[in-house]
């Protein structure tokens, strides 16, 4: 599908550094930008911005913070179009450490947010674009909003938030594709000034077709991470979706190139994609702690009984 109004944001680095306590070295993060910017990705997510005061510096890496002086080191040198943004969580930044954005070397910064948070991410959005950034709202776990909180949460997005675009966010893997085009159209019919973007979890293996269900309904800002890089089961693959799209500005050459080189070899550290425990939490629409806690046990592989302990019942 050729759509010259889609955006390719992808989100390796942020959503693959829930594995690994966002400790990847410079020259990983460096060789993943590279990629991105030869292949025409329209952005990098390339980590949290966290308040130091609530996390330490000595349990997590560099991307939990995303420093500027640590994102001047990754784009340095590099002649790009791709755009650099952070994330924040409602309740876990200090905005004062958010410089104005003609200082720094991000461009866009996307508020993380329930929807009972609604009016602080509206909050912290309305900040950072009153200091130059591009904004978004992700809205999390929407699988598990109730209806009439929903439609209170985007109507205030619409008359009071300077966001440029608002995200579903199937944290859970949980949504099947009647429910991706209800939402997309619910979001349109709300958001008339905004963008709708949809970010996908691969818990139940529908990441990429659910995206796709979102494009066809007109959303035109979609994530994706390089082969699936993400907690748990992980996202919808960046190659696949850059496949699908047809639009000549993307060439999925050098994201293959990536893959081979970095990330067949990491698939030997860490762990992630569909399992069976992930798919469990997603067709429960529970959060996939659990599933990842199973996995670093000596029972890992005992599914029926993490099912039944998850679901509350032995159906013999």
């Amino acid at each position: 599908m050729f759509r010259e109004k889609i955006k390719v944001f992808d989100c390796t680095i942020r959503d693959g550094g829930l594995i690994n306590n966002h400790d990847f070295d410079l020259r990983f993060v460096r060789e993943v930008y590279r990629a991105l910017s030869e292949a025409g990705v329209d952005y990098m997510e390339i980590g949290y911005k966290n308040s130091k005061s609530l996390f330490s510096a000595k349990e997590y890496g560099r991307w939990k913070f995303c420093e500027d002086e640590d994102i001047k080191k990754v784009v340095e040198g590099a002649e790009s179009d791709t755009k650099i943004s952070v994330m924040v969580d409602v309740g876990r930044v200090d905005i004062e450490d958010v410089g104005p954005a003609k200082d720094s070397p991000v461009d866009m910064i996307r508020v993380a947010s329930y929807v009972k948070d609604i009016d602080k991410a509206i909050f912290l959005v309305n900040h950072f674009a009153e200091k130059g950034y591009e904004t978004t709202v992700n809205i999390m776990a929407i699988s598990r909003a109730l209806d009439n909180e929903l439609n209170e949460a985007l109507h205030q997005l619409e008359e009071e938030s300077r966001a440029k675009v608002v995200y579903i966010v199937d944290s859970f893997g949980a949504l099947y594709q009647e429910s991706i085009e209800f939402l997309v159209k619910k979001f349109k019919g709300i958001l008339k000034t905004k963008e709708v973007g949809m970010h996908a979890h691969n818990n139940q293996q529908l990441a990429f077709g659910n995206t796709i269900e979102a494009i066809i309904h007109d959303a035109n800002y979609v994530d994706g991470t390089v082969y699936g890089l993400g907690r748990a089961a992980g996202n919808c693959p960046l190659e696949l979706l850059i496949g699908f799209l047809k639009n000549p500005k993307f060439d999925i050459r050098p994201i293959l190139d990536l893959i081979s080189k970095e990330f067949i070899p990491l698939r030997d550290k860490i762990e992630w994609g569909y399992l069976i425990p992930y798919a469990i939490t997603g067709i429960l629409d529970e959060h996939p702690k659990a599933a990842m806690e199973l996995r670093k046990g000596p029972r890992k592989d005992d599914y029926r009984e993490f099912y039944e302990g998850l679901a509350g019942t032995d159906l013999d």
